[in-house]
C-alpha cells in the first residue's frame, strides 16, 4: 500500500464530506446503525470514522450510547467536528486502528465503515478490535464490493487510466474496492480470533446532482487525487473533466444515479 493511500488531508476532507458522504456513505451508514441498534450496545468505538457519517447515524439510533469516534487523519476529524452538530455523547480522538489507545474489554461494540480496506495489516487491526471488545462484544464493519459492482467508480477509474496509459492510477480498484472476497475476510477474522462471522451483500443506489459532481468527488476528494498529481502536477482539472465526460456518456446529463454495493460483516467472539 502506498503512503498516499491513507492520507486524507488538505482539501480532501471538505470535498469528501460535502460530496462523497451523501453520494456513497450515508445509505450504508444507516444500514450499519440499524444493525448496531439491534445489539443495544452502551459503549461504542468507531474506527476510521472519517467525517462522521456513521457517527451521526449511530447517535440518532442509539440515544443512550456513549460513542468514541477515532480516525488516523486529524484533518478528517477536524472536518467532522467543525461541519456538523454534536452532542456530548460523542468523543473524538485521533487514533490508529492497528494500535488503539484503549484498555482491554472497554467497549460493547466496535464499528468501522469502509475503513478496513485501508488497514496495512488487517489481521492486526482485527485483533485490536477484538482486544478492546468485552467478551461477547460485536465487531461490525463494511467493505466495498468489487469495483465492477459500483457504477460511478467503475466509470471514473478507467477514464483516468486513459490519461496515463503507461502508468495508470489504480487506487480505486486496488484499495477501496480491493478487499471484496468474503472467504478471505472470514479467514482473516478467524485468524484474528473471532469465531462467529456473518457476511451479507447490501446494494443501494448512489445519487448525484451531475456527472461533474461525481468526478470532483472521486478525483479531488479521495487519494486518487495524489495519484493524478504525482503523474501530472497540473493535471487535476483535465482529469476531473475527462472523468465527468465518461460519466455523462454512461449515465446522462443532469442528476444521475448508479448502483453501489458492499459487504457487511458482523463478527463475534463467544464469551
Amino acid at each position: 500500500m502506498a503512503t498516499t493511500d491513507v492520507v486524507f488531508a488538505g482539501a480532501i476532507p471538505e470535498t469528501y464530506d460535502r460530496l462523497l458522504v451523501p453520494m456513497l456513505f450515508e445509505p450504508f451508514a444507516a444500514d450499519l446503525a440499524l444493525r448496531l441498534a439491534a445489539a443495544g450496545p452502551r459503549k461504542v468505538l468507531e474506527t476510521a470514522a472519517g467525517t462522521g457519517a456513521v457517527t451521526r447515524a449511530i447517535a440518532a439510533k442509539l440515544p443512550e450510547a456513549e460513542i468514541v469516534a477515532t480516525d488516523l487523519n486529524e484533518g478528517m476529524l477536524h472536518q467532522a467536528r467543525s461541519a456538523h452538530a454534536w452532542d456530548g455523547r460523542v468523543a473524538w480522538r485521533q487514533a490508529d486502528a492497528l494500535d488503539l489507545p484503549f484498555e482491554d474489554g472497554a467497549f460493547d461494540a466496535v464499528v468501522c465503515q469502509f475503513g478496513v480496506m485501508f488497514f496495512p495489516d488487517r489481521i492486526r487491526g482485527y485483533r485490536e478490535a477484538l482486544r478492546v471488545l468485552r467478551p461477547g462484544g460485536l465487531f461490525l464493519f463494511n467493505a466495498w464490493d468489487r469495483i465492477s459492482e459500483n457504477g460511478f467508480p467503475a466509470t471514473v477509474a478507467p477514464a483516468i487510466a486513459e490519461l496515463f496509459p503507461h502508468n495508470p492510477p489504480d487506487f480505486m480498484a486496488r484499495v477501496p474496492h480491493g478487499y471484496h472476497d468474503a472467504g478471505r475476510i472470514r479467514a482473516d477474522l478467524q485468524e484474528a480470533g473471532f469465531d462467529r462471522v456473518s457476511i451479507s451483500t447490501v446494494t443501494a443506489i448512489s445519487r448525484a446532482g451531475s456527472a461533474e459532481e461525481v468526478a470532483v468527488a472521486f478525483c479531488q476528494g479521495t487519494p486518487l487525487r495524489a495519484e493524478i498529481e504525482a503523474r501530472d502536477p497540473s493535471g487535476l482539472p483535465v482529469a476531473t473533466a475527462h472523468a465527468a465526460e465518461a460519466l455523462r456518456e454512461r449515465f446522462g446529463d443532469g442528476p444521475i444515479e448508479g448502483q453501489i454495493q458492499a459487504l457487511v460483516v458482523a463478527a463475534l467472539q463467544q464469551p
